[in-house]
């Protein structure tokens, strides 16, 4: 194990240096940052925690009010940084704990809070815990806290059960035992290196709350919680008796997903988060049937926010975001928790390419589409996330309009997903690629020494560089909306909408004295002049009482003179 954890610096309170605003995660901008392709402080190609530290101050302007950072714990980078080795160690390749203690400080003194991810799911196959449980042999107690099984067939020669990696292939690999002989079969839902804890084990949950206190005494605001919805497994681990089980995810309950005694383990954490200061809040990733199960998680006595994965999916069509909205405020209402909102993240398609392509093809492409139409849609989809009630998560780039890059070389992928053949496409990377900040340079900006994976031409005209204070860029148009979202007391925080009439494929509703219009059609509409236009995603033309918004375009209005 790493002896970072000596460094820790001493125990501070994000209550001392983060503006006090009761409930601020209702209505939170929280934005993305995948620590290695944000920026790199050190020319080594890879983004890092000093890198990070360094552009907090354009978060601060942009407008976000906290930073959710990607895995940077110790770890052989197997799937890039969801295969903890060390949950109190920084990896190398990103600095060290002493780092990461900065950059909470200076994020605090900017008045932003710091998320961080956290994985209990599984850790990495070269955990401390893991190596002594194969080094040690069948009846090992360190078995215990994984599941270990023995195979079927006459020699054990076949997994335990039918279940499949999410990223292709059986979801459980064989050991070569200590002696040299074929073994026990372990479980991985996600790839071999990243075997998945054995949650009925008390010392997998003492092991947790004492992560949960290490980063807390850090300083940090939160946890984003990796596979929430996968701790717990169902008793005697059944057979799921279907092949393409992953087409099957998202649609039903499933023995290795959304299992109602992961919900106990949630509300011991929140016992553990409530004792500090500052309103620490947990986010749960959790991959859910549907958005009723999803308000699970955010029982009053569980977790602060849940991912609106429906949301994502949900195509550029005004009845379908109408029935989705709906759906999201009604189950959140009962549980008295926000909705949250988010168009792109580290593992889908950016939403500037999902809508460049037709509809239908979900969230995982590798075409480029129709370039032009997909970033004004992606503008439009921009200001209709961030005027609906509640919290909105952004993407690092997509401030910058970037497309996903799908011609990368087969060469530089290091998804592990593309290498399995099979689960998801894979094409992870695309989405991955380190963002530009400047027009020139060997990475746009990035960092001295290149980047992970290589940077388009493109880059150099979409960078920060090249946006800022251009009137119209999608930089300076996020700019503005989160200015304006701040200022606008009917913005924010808040469990409906009031639905206007409008043409067939416009989304129009009324907060209070705001109200957004968005055109999802391909056509442009005439609609009502509601008052005073704050944004907009194009240019609109207005003529007496009435607006003519263009084809994917969304209109803020007040109706405050």
């Amino acid at each position: 194990m790493s002896q970072q954890h000596s460094a820790a610096p001493a125990r501070h309170t994000a209550a001392a240096t983060v503006a006090d605003r009761r409930d601020w995660w209702r209505d939170a901008v929280i934005y993305q940052v995948y620590p290695r392709s944000f920026a790199d402080s050190n020319g080594d190609g890879m983004g890092d925690l000093q890198g990070v530290r360094s552009r907090l101050s354009y978060l601060r302007d942009l407008g976000v009010d906290a930073v959710w950072l990607s895995p940077f714990y110790a770890s052989p980078q197997a799937d890039a940084g969801y295969d903890v080795a060390d949950y109190r160690a920084v990896d190398p390749m990103f600095g060290n704990l002493l780092d990461a203690d900065a950059l909470i400080r200076d994020a605090h003194a900017m008045s932003l809070r710091i998320i961080v991810d956290l994985v209990p799911n599984h850790s990495s196959d070269q955990h401390e815990w893991f190596k002594r449980a194969l080094a040690e042999g069948p009846g090992s107690p360190l078995r215990e806290r994984y599941h270990f099984r023995p195979g079927k067939g006459k020699d054990g020669e076949l997994p335990p059960n039918d279940w499949e990696s999410i990223f292709g292939g059986p979801a459980w690999t064989r050991v070569t035992e200590p002696d040299g002989t074929p073994g026990e079969w372990y479980l991985h839902l996600f790839a071999p290196e990243q075997p998945d804890f054995n949650w009925e084990h008390p010392a997998v949950g003492d092991e947790f709350r004492s992560i949960l206190r290490f980063w807390l005494d850090m300083g940090v605001d939160g946890f984003r919680i990796d596979v929430a919805h996968g701790l717990v497994k169902a008793e005697g681990l059944p057979d799921l008796g279907s092949h393409d089980q992953l087409k099957l995810l998202g649609n039903d309950v499933m023995p290795f997903f959304d299992q109602d005694g992961v919900h106990a383990v949630y509300r011991q954490w929140r016992t553990i988060l409530d004792e500090y200061a500052g309103e620490r809040i947990f986010v749960a990733e959790a991959w859910t049937p549907t958005v009723e199960r999803t308000a699970n998680y955010v029982r009053p006595d569980e977790l602060h926010q849940a991912f609106n994965f429906q949301y994502l999916g949900t195509e550029w069509d005004a009845e379908e975001l109408r029935t989705v909205i709906d759906r999201t405020l009604e189950a959140m209402r009962p549980v008295g928790a926000p909705a949250t909102w988010v168009l792109s993240n580290h593992d889908v398609t950016r939403h500037a390419t999902r809508f460049a392509n037709p509809p239908g093809l979900g969230t995982q492409i590798r075409t480029a589409g129709d370039r032009e139409l997909g970033l004004r849609r992606a503008r439009a989809a921009t200001l209709l996330m961030l005027a609906l009630p509640g919290s909105a998560y952004i993407y690092q780039g997509e401030e910058l309009g970037l497309p996903d890059v799908v011609d990368l070389p087969d060469e530089v992928r290091q998804d592990p997903a593309y290498f399995r053949g099979a689960g998801q496409d894979g094409f992870r990377d695309g989405c991955r690629v380190p963002i530009p900040w400047t027009r020139e340079g060997s990475s746009y900006g990035f960092g001295s020494g290149g980047s992970w994976l290589p940077q388009p031409p493109a880059w150099a005209g979409l960078s920060v560089e090249a946006q800022t204070g251009v009137p119209g860029s999608t930089l300076e148009l996020y700019r503005s909306a989160l200015r304006l979202r701040r200022s606008q007391p009917d913005l924010g925080a808040g469990d409906a909408v009031e639905w206007l009439r409008a043409p067939e494929g416009v989304v129009a509703f009324r907060r209070g004295e705001f109200v957004c219009v968005a055109n999802t059609t391909g056509e442009s509409v005439t609609t009502p002049s509601y008052g005073r236009v704050l944004l907009t995603s194009g240019e609109v033309t207005e003529a007496d009482d009435e607006t003519k918004v263009p084809a994917d375009t969304t209109v803020w209005w007040t109706t405050v003179a």
